[in-house]
C-alpha cells in the first residue's frame, strides 16, 4: 500500500509524505529561524518535535542539530542521521500513527500553513562551485562563439568544468535581483561599454548540498561520493551575458556571475530521489580511473522555466528540460572537485550549470533560446531576447510518482532597475 499521511496533501502538491524536504523558516520577522520540512501546504517545525523527544533514534535523542537557525549540523551528521531522521518523520506522519495525530495541542504548534511563514536560506553556504556539466548547454555556447567544428573544447570530455564562485550574494527563491552594471565590449575603437547589463540572463540549474565534508589533502572515492550528498535544490545563476563575454577570458566568469543567484527554500534528499534514478548518459571517452563510477546515475527531475513579462499576470512557459541530461553526474562533479585535496565542508553548494536538453523547446537560458539575441520569443503579445526590468523568471522542478510527486517547490526572482 501506497504510504499516505493524517495531513491532506492534495495529488499535484510537490510535497507528499514521500517527499519531505527541508528548509529553515521563521514564524514572525523578529521570531528565531527554526528547520523545518515541507508536507502538503503545512511546514512542520522540527524543533517541538525534538523538544517532546520525538526523535529517539540512536543518532538523533541527543542532538541539538534542529534547534539551529540552519541544517548545517544536521547534514554533518550524516546518512545514518539523515535516514534515522526520515524514517521517524514518515511514522510520525503516517496516517496510521496515532503519536502526532491525535495529539491536538502539539499537532496545532508544530504544524503552520506555508502561507503563514517565511522562508529562509537553509544552509550557511561557506564555499560555491558552479560546473558546466551539460553537453548540449557546452555545444550550443560552443557553436555560437567558436562555430560548429570546435564546438566544445577537447578538455570538457576528460574534466568537470567548473570555476570557483562566491557565497555572498546567494539569496532565497523571491528575492528581488537588481541589474547589474558592468563592463561590455567596445564598439570599433571605443572604449569599453559601461553601465546596466544589456543581456541579463537566467540559468536553468540545480545544486547538490553538500553533507559531511572531507579533511583538506584527502579527496572524496566518486563511489562514496553519494555518502557527502545530502540533497539538492533548484537555483538560477543570474548571468550578466555581455559583462561575462568581456571579462570571462583568459580567467573566467567574474562580475558577470557574482551580483546574484538564487536557491529554492527547500531541499529534496537523495533518499526520495532514489526511486527516480535512472542510468546517466555514456560517456566517450571512458573517464579516467577517478571518474569512473560502478553505478553512474542521474534522477528523472522534470525541470521548468517561466517568466511573467513586466506589467503582466500571467505566467509563460519558455522552457521544459530535465535533470537527466547532465553528463556529468553530482557524483563525479563532487569527486572531482576533492581530487586534488580540496577540502569540502558541509552546506558547501555545486552548482549544475545551465541543463540544456537536446531540443530547442528544452534549452536552459535566454542565450541558447534566443540564440544569444537573434531569435526573439513571443510572450503573450510582447517579445525578449533577454530580460527587461520588471520581468519575474520562476522555475519548478519534479519528479512524477505513482500517484503523487516529489518535488522542489519555485525558485523565483524579479528584475529590478539598475541603480543609478
Amino acid at each position: 500500500m501506497m504510504l499516505k499521511s493524517f495531513i491532506q496533501v492534495h495529488p499535484d502538491s510537490h510535497f507528499p509524505i514521500q517527499n519531505l524536504p527541508y528548509g529553515v523558516f521563521k514564524r514572525e520577522p523578529a521570531s528565531q529561524p527554526r528547520p523545518g520540512v515541507a508536507i502538503g501546504d503545512y511546514v512542520l517545525d522540527l524543533s517541538l518535535l525534538a523538544s517532546a523527544a520525538l526523535f529517539d533514534g540512536p543518532f538523533l535523542s541527543n542532538s541539538d542539530c534542529f534547534n539551529q537557525p540552519n541544517l548545517n549540523k544536521f547534514l554533518e551528521l550524516g546518512r545514518p542521521a539523515w535516514t534515522e531522521a526520515r524514517m521517524t518523520l514518515q511514522k510520525l506522519l503516517s496516517a496510521e500513527e496515532s503519536i502526532l495525530r491525535d495529539n491536538a495541542s502539539l499537532k496545532e504548534k508544530a504544524l503552520m500553513p506555508m502561507s503563514q511563514v517565511q522562508m529562509l536560506l537553509p544552509i550557511a553556504i561557506g564555499d560555491y562551485s558552479d560546473f558546466f556539466a551539460s553537453k548540449h548547454h557546452a555545444y550550443n555556447c560552443g557553436v555560437m562563439f567558436r562555430g560548429p567544428e570546435n564546438a566544445i573544447n577537447p578538455n570538457w570530455f576528460h574534466i568537470p568544468i567548473a570555476y570557483h564562485g562566491r557565497a555572498s550574494s546567494i539569496v532565497i527563491s523571491g528575492t528581488d535581483v537588481i541589474r547589474p552594471r558592468g563592463q561590455g565590449h567596445p564598439a570599433g575603437n571605443s572604449l569599453p561599454y559601461f553601465g546596466p547589463s544589456r543581456k541579463l540572463d537566467f540559468e536553468l540549474e540545480m545544486a547538490t548540498v553538500v553533507g559531511p565534508g572531507n579533511d583538506l589533502g584527502k579527496p572524496v572515492d566518486v563511489n562514496e561520493a553519494a555518502n557527502h550528498i545530502f540533497g539538492l535544490v533548484l537555483m538560477n545563476d543570474w548571468s550578466a551575458r555581455d559583462i561575462q563575454a568581456w571579462e570571462y577570458v583568459p580567467l573566467g566568469p567574474f562580475l558577470g556571475k557574482s551580483f546574484a543567484t538564487t536557491l529554492s527554500p527547500w531541499i529534496v534528499t537523495l533518499d526520495a530521489l532514489e526511486q527516480f534514478a535512472l542510468e546517466a548518459p555514456q560517456q566517450n571517452p571512458t573517464p579516467l580511473p577517478y571518474l569512473a563510477e560502478k553505478k553512474s546515475q542521474n534522477y528523472d527531475i522534470s525541470l521548468q522555466a517561466s517568466i511573467i513579462p513586466a506589467g503582466q499576470k500571467d505566467a509563460h512557459v519558455i522552457t521544459r528540460s530535465n535533470f537527466r541530461h547532465l553528463y556529468w553526474t553530482i557524483t563525479q562533479q563532487l569527486a572531482h572537485q576533492t581530487i586534488n585535496g580540496c577540502n569540502l565542508r558541509p552546506g558547501d553548494l555545486l552548482g549544475t550549470g545551465t541543463i540544456s536538453g537536446p531540443e530547442p523547446d528544452s534549452y536552459g537560458c535566454l542565450l541558447e533560446l534566443s540564440w544569444n539575441g537573434q531569435k526573439p520569443l513571443s510572450l503573450g503579445g510582447t517579445s525578449r531576447t533577454f530580460l527587461e526590468d520588471g520581468d519575474e523568471v520562476i522555475f519548478t522542478g519534479y519528479c512524477k510518482g505513482d500517484g503523487y510527486n516529489v518535488g522542489f517547490g519555485t525558485c523565483s526572482g524579479k528584475i529590478l532597475p539598475s541603480l543609478p
